[in-house]
């Protein structure tokens, strides 16, 4: 029985309608009875990682009230240590869009992701395309299924993404400009797999994103 544990929702995103889409893609999986999926809230995650799961995914952005003048971070020192220990002895973790947004750029979970959201133009078309590797090895690098391209009305993710030290498997174009989708690479024993789309419920449940958010869950616990 492989073991997820998911930390979702944030001022932007409802935990609700995260949830959705993250239990429309791993449908199929749940139903076989295979795998178990559970949710945390941040203030119990660094305990919750002390069971050590087989993957970790994390829909959440660092602000917890970003409209604010003065917004408060989530992510204290104890809980990123708790982080990076879990993955570094073995554990996979999955950024998920908001799970790169607003994390100090020069923190270790950063160090971690080896890339973070710096910004977003207004939603419009934007096309997420996947980059076949030539890497044959899974253990390394997330390999992506060259079906998995699609294009919906979304936040087009401009991000930071230190290339020459992880595996660009997905880029994303829109009239604003061109960027990254998706970079997986290990960390120490374990696995680190990041993905900026999506933002809106009616990508989160497209095909193409379910199959895709799924593939990289189960690489992330190497299932």
């Amino acid at each position: 029985m492989q073991r997820l544990l998911a930390v979702v929702g944030d001022y932007y995103h409802p935990e609700s309608v995260i949830a959705e889409g993250l239990e429309e893609s791993l449908s199929s999986w749940l139903a076989s009875g295979n795998v178990s999926l559970t949710y945390a809230t941040v203030d119990r995650l660094a305990k919750a990682l002390q069971d050590k799961p087989d993957a970790v995914i994390l829909f959440k952005d660092d602000k917890i009230n970003p409209a604010d003048e003065n917004p408060i971070h989530w992510l204290d020192p104890d809980t990123e240590q708790a982080m990076l220990q879990y993955v570094y002895e073995g554990g996979g973790w999955f950024s998920w869009h908001s799970g790169l947004a607003s994390y100090p750029a020069d923190g270790a979970y950063i160090s971690m992701t080896r890339g973070y959201f710096k910004y977003h133009p207004e939603q419009k078309p934007v096309r997420f395309e996947p980059v076949v590797s030539t890497a044959k090895d899974s253990s390394e690098h997330f390999v992506i299924d060259p079906s998995l391209g699609f294009e919906s009305v979304e936040e087009h993710y401009f991000v930071y993404c230190d290339e020459l030290n992880t595996n660009v498997f997905m880029r994303t174009f829109s009239e604003d400009g061109e960027s990254i989708g998706g970079w997986s690479h290990p960390y120490g024993q374990g696995r680190v797999c990041c993905l900026t789309p999506a933002h809106n419920l009616h990508s989160l449940v497209l095909g193409e994103m379910k199959q895709l958010v799924e593939a990289c869950i189960r690489w992330c616990a190497r299932a």
